[in-house]
């Protein structure tokens, strides 16, 4: 079965047809889902433990406040993800990182939480999902002053860097998940990082509703639509769909601590 490892299903993108889309999924042989719990930010942090409950053999769950969304934490946000991450669907914490793109959060603001939710993640004993958008120099250092340490599962979600980039997250510990950008003409660079890294540390995942792989660019993005980047994943590194298939999902059971069923 394919796993995709990060989608965002518990938006107003698929607020009209979420079930169909679902079954859509398991249609198209994708078995299992991880949904990231970002959701709007806080004070709401049980989006995705929501979409695991009401679904609870198709999804697991992460919780965590994404970098856009920093500045909305308060005192109380941090203590209720340590309590969040507790919970029996939540197999990781993330999205969390730094993104300098957009700047939504002032970057000190968003620096801090990224380290106060690096710390909840090590004392929970759970790894962590990381965004990084124009900011990998200073996502790489607080991931080797503040992560590599704890020996725990850090995957960069929706890998676009280039190989000496990848050389330096696999050095660091980190597994990288392949999206859409994959199938992009222009994404060689990233292509060529696919080819790199090694066949234990490669996930797979869509960001639905974004980032929807060729021939779907531009539309939105499902859970359906992940043997389409898997396809392009196994040209790039000469191997079979089947393979692509068995190693992707291996390694998402794997980092998540998933079963087959979804239960950790």
């Amino acid at each position: 079965m394919w796993i995709d490892s990060h989608c965002h299903l518990d938006g107003k993108a698929f607020q009209d047809d979420r079930a169909a889309a679902i079954e859509r999924a398991k249609l198209a042989g994708v078995g299992h889902l991880i949904a990231i719990g970002t959701g709007d930010g806080p004070p709401d942090l049980e989006a995705a433990i929501r979409l695991a409950t009401e679904y609870p053999e198709t999804f697991s769950a992460t919780v965590g406040v994404h970098p856009h969304d920093a500045a909305k934490a308060t005192a109380d946000t941090m203590p209720r993800l340590a309590e969040l991450l507790e919970h029996p669907k939540c197999v990781a914490l993330g999205e969390i990182g730094l993104d300098f793109h957009y700047d939504f959060s002032p970057r000190d603001v968003q620096e801090r939480v990224f380290i106060e939710q690096m710390e909840i993640a090590a004392a929970a004993r759970k790894p962590i999902v990381i965004h990084t958008r124009e900011a990998w120099q200073d996502t790489t250092r607080l991931l080797r002053e503040h992560w590599r340490k704890t020996g725990l599962g850090c995957l960069l979600h929706c890998f676009t860097g280039n190989v000496p980039q990848a050389r330096e997250a696999l050095n660091l510990g980190c597994h990288l998940a392949f999206g859409g950008v994959l199938t992009y003409p222009k994404a060689q660079d990233v292509r060529d990082a696919a080819a790199f890294a090694p066949a234990d540390r490669i996930l797979l995942e869509t960001d639905a509703p974004y980032l929807s792989p060729v021939p779907h660019r531009g539309k939105r993005n499902e859970p359906a639509y992940v043997a389409l980047t898997a396809d392009r994943l196994a040209e790039v590194r000469g191997i079979t769909l089947d393979q692509a298939e068995a190693e992707t999902s291996a390694n998402t059971v794997q980092f998540f601590g998933l079963s087959l069923s979804g239960e950790r």
